[in-house]
């Protein structure tokens, strides 16, 4: 697959705001999609990629013209970091798991486990053989959705820059991101109460597929 380094530049972007989207919610993300910035980020990068957006994109979520205070600031923070516990975390199994290796032992029958299942090893080795490393102040394994969204931005970067032909990105999306993403992200949709999770979703789907 070929792209100019401007279009590989804008899939990376794609990518950053996907894992920012899907990490732990912090005041940033809070206020990113309090202030309608993030609705307006997605729905730039979208329309950079080509993809059509579905009307209903975005429904319930801020938008830029809206008025805002600091007050809805923390309202949000709160819900996200409420909402994202629930979906993600826990406590008990949580309803909508954020790593590949859960989703792929569910898929073949087998009882998944963190770490240690084949999957989520495969992405260790791969990371590690793109000189890609845990991201800082993350414990997790490296299979989270979040942290997915990051190895593919960094080599997409890679390929923007002239210091990769783009095989490893191809490799890693359909190798692994692309064998879970789908489903989860219709599941986040249909789970999630907050409108900006489910648009989060929407948007993480439109740009794996393209």
């Amino acid at each position: 697959m070929e792209y100019g380094n401007e279009t590989w530049a804008v899939r990376a972007t794609a990518w950053e705001l996907a894992a920012f989207s899907f990490r732990h919610p912090t005041r940033e993300l809070a206020e990113t999609v309090a202030g309608g910035e993030w609705l307006a980020a997605a729905c730039e990068v979208l329309g950079a990629l080509g993809v059509t957006l579905p009307d209903d994109f975005g429904e319930g979520a801020p938008k830029e013209d809206a008025p805002l205070t600091q007050a809805d600031v923390e309202a949000l923070f709160h819900r996200l970091r409420v909402e994202a516990t629930r979906l993600f975390v826990g406590p008990g199994e949580p309803v909508c798991s954020p790593y590949e290796g859960v989703w792929r032992a569910r898929a073949d029958g087998v009882k998944p486990l963190l770490f240690v299942n084949p999957h989520s090893m495969e992405v260790e080795r791969f990371a590690r053989s793109c000189g890609f490393t845990r991201p800082a102040g993350t414990n997790e394994p490296l299979d989270h959705v979040a942290t997915e969204c990051e190895l593919l931005q960094a080599l997409a970067m890679k390929v923007a820059s002239g210091e990769s032909d783009g095989n490893a990105y191809e490799q890693f999306l359909e190798e692994h991101l692309r064998t879970w993403i789908a489903i989860f992200c219709v599941s986040c949709k249909a789970e999630s109460s907050e409108p900006s999770y489910k648009a989060a979703a929407a948007y993480l789907g439109a740009i794996a597929d393209c």
